[in-house]
């Protein structure tokens, strides 16, 4: 009975999705996405390629920072690989030419970008705590040799939680397209919502709660030290790691949490009703247009 029931749920939810036609904006989509992505795809070469030569370019050898941001600039730079196809996904109205291996791999390296981008944010922030908050006692957890097995370790973590992607199709026949990389492409199971809002709390709302941790902390120290009057260069440096921190912490808000508070809600709501044709046209265009603000031109102001 309980199968029974189970599928005939399934069922009844796969119709109500195959029967609402959640592409309704696609005219204005298909003239702004391809310009907004081509934007940043132009952004992120120049960006990338800008970066990378300063950063090498430097007389003095790769501190802490400096390799956080250089794995910053190479997850920016795996994501540059997957526009064109984006870009040609909706100059063909939402069809994708290029067959279901290359659409998994850009579905991975949309997220693989966004996740790492996370991460690296999350390191420099907690860099500059430990550089002003700590500057003796916890100095040897940024040692290069440190820096490089933390930079690892992100790398692992963005693999194992993106690599499943390989090995499930998000390429979807509707009516005569290929729609690729959409979230209904995604569904399909009954533990889906609680799996999205585990992932967007360990990996959205975790960093963001260190990323606030670390802001705090030295915001308390700078205070501390101006009560004492103490203008040192010690105290400048603090005010500038506090600078990169509210930097790091606006970009990641603008960035990131526009599509992450997003699932969550309507993840939230789909457990207690199945959404509505309109709940789920709203959902979607509001999606899309957050999953544009995820590509994140603005990650280079924290370069």
């Amino acid at each position: 009975m309980i199968a029974k029931n189970t599928s005939m749920e399934s069922t009844e939810v796969s119709s109500n999705y195959s029967t609402c036609d959640v592409f309704v904006y696609q005219k204005a989509a298909v003239v702004l996405f391809p310009i907004f992505y081509s934007v940043v795809f132009t952004i992120s070469v120049c960006g990338n390629s800008l970066v990378l030569y300063v950063i090498c370019q430097r007389k003095q050898k790769f501190n802490s920072t400096s390799i956080y941001l250089v794995n910053l600039a190479l997850s920016d730079a795996l994501f540059t690989l997957a526009l064109p196809g984006r870009i040609t996904y909706y100059i063909r109205h939402f069809d994708w030419p290029f067959g279901d291996l290359i659409c998994r791999l850009t579905t991975l390296l949309f997220f693989a970008n966004t996740y790492a981008g996370i991460g690296f944010m999350t390191c420099i922030s907690l860099d500059r705590y430990l550089a002003m908050v700590h500057p003796n006692r916890l100095q040897s957890l940024r040692s290069t040799k440190v820096v490089r097995r933390v930079c690892c370790l992100v790398w692992l973590i963005v693999f194992v939680e993106t690599v499943p992607l390989l090995f499930r199709s998000t390429l979807h026949i509707r009516e005569d397209k290929r729609t690729c990389m959409e979230y209904l492409n995604l569904e399909g199971s009954r533990f889906t919502p609680y799996l999205l809002i585990l992932a967007c709390t360990v990996s959205f709302c975790c960093p963001l709660t260190i990323i606030l941790g670390c802001y705090a902390k030295i915001n308390l120290l700078l205070r501390d030290a101006a009560k004492q009057n103490s203008i040192t260069g010690r105290t400048k440096r603090n005010h500038r790691a506090n600078k990169i921190i509210l930097l790091i912490l606006i970009t990641f808000v603008l960035c990131f949490s526009p599509y992450h508070v997003n699932i969550i809600q309507f993840m939230l709501r789909k457990l207690h009703h199945e959404p509505t044709c309109e709940e789920l046209r709203a959902f979607k265009m509001s999606l899309q247009v957050q999953t544009t603000l995820s590509a994140d031109p603005q990650r280079f102001s924290v370069c």
